[in-house]
């Protein structure tokens, strides 16, 4: 598996942290914290598949900063973000936690999930069991799995118990190896399928990505297109093509007033 130079840097990151977060609290007490969440989770796969006025499915991103962007949103306000997002017809949200390369904080997601009722994802780059028992332990109902950055035995293993949480899988694919790997994990009705349009060796964007990519999945995949979303017209190729759920930050973050721009962008729809 070949990993771009990006990942290996942010995986090695993240391997710091997660030794740092083990002195701190141990597996089992954070495991018990977990299992003290467990009921309190909002189906996040489910919440995809409801009908919407719009007639698409968004998740909306709670997103300061990116590696390649650096500061995106000057004026950061993750809970009025969040509710200005809810307000605006969001089907899910999606909160940054990576502190390094995003400008994320855990506290992010505590804070949007205890603002608005819509189920939450953590974005951040899981690598060990560690990381998907602390996701719940924070009250997440959604945890990524970029398939870029893990192996057929680790991706495995962090679904297998992201499952056991009742919590839903965003399974991130770049490629046709990827998708294939993806589709090797067992069907749940928590799987969610992620194709990302950026290509993580250069940060270039291209739509074309999804178009290709989704043609790989069973009809009955739920299937989310993600990064490279700027405007109406982007949003319409996609549902001329069958996409109708799309994850969406950086266009939104831009702004002055990111639930607004969700709003703006749904009535052009």
């Amino acid at each position: 598996m070949s990993v771009p130079s990006v990942l290996q840097k942010i995986v090695a990151t993240k391997q710091q942290e997660i030794a740092q977060a083990k002195r701190q609290i141990s597996f089992y007490d954070l495991e018990q914290q977990a299992l003290a969440n467990k009921s309190d989770i909002r189906h996040f796969a489910n919440a995809l598949r409801q009908s919407m006025p719009s007639g698409i499915n968004v998740i909306a991103e709670v997103k300061k900063a990116s590696p390649s962007k650096g500061i995106i949103c000057q004026n950061f306000d993750p809970i009025a973000i969040a509710i200005g997002y809810e307000q605006a017809g969001a089907s899910c949200l999606s909160v940054l936690t990576d502190k390094d390369y995003f400008k994320g904080h855990d506290d992010y997601l505590i804070q949007v999930r205890g603002a608005v009722n819509l189920p939450v994802l953590r974005k951040d780059f899981m690598i060990e069991p560690y990381h998907i028992v602390q996701s719940r332990a924070l009250g997440a109902d959604c945890v990524l799995l970029i398939m870029a950055c893990l192996s057929d035995s680790q991706v495995a293993e962090l679904h297998d118990l992201s499952l056991q949480f009742n919590m839903s899988v965003l399974i991130e694919c770049h490629d046709e190896h990827e998708v294939e790997r993806a589709l090797n994990l067992p069907v749940s009705e928590h799987n969610i399928y992620g194709i990302n349009n950026r290509n993580l060796n250069n940060f270039v964007t291209n739509l074309n990505a999804t178009l290709h990519l989704a043609k790989l999945f069973p009809k009955d995949s739920l299937l989310v297109t993600e990064s490279g979303i700027h405007t109406a017209e982007d949003v319409r190729l996609m549902l001329d093509n069958g996409i109708h759920r799309f994850l969406i930050g950086e266009q939104f973050m831009r702004t002055d007033n990111a639930g607004q721009a969700l709003s703006d962008l749904l009535k052009k729809i």
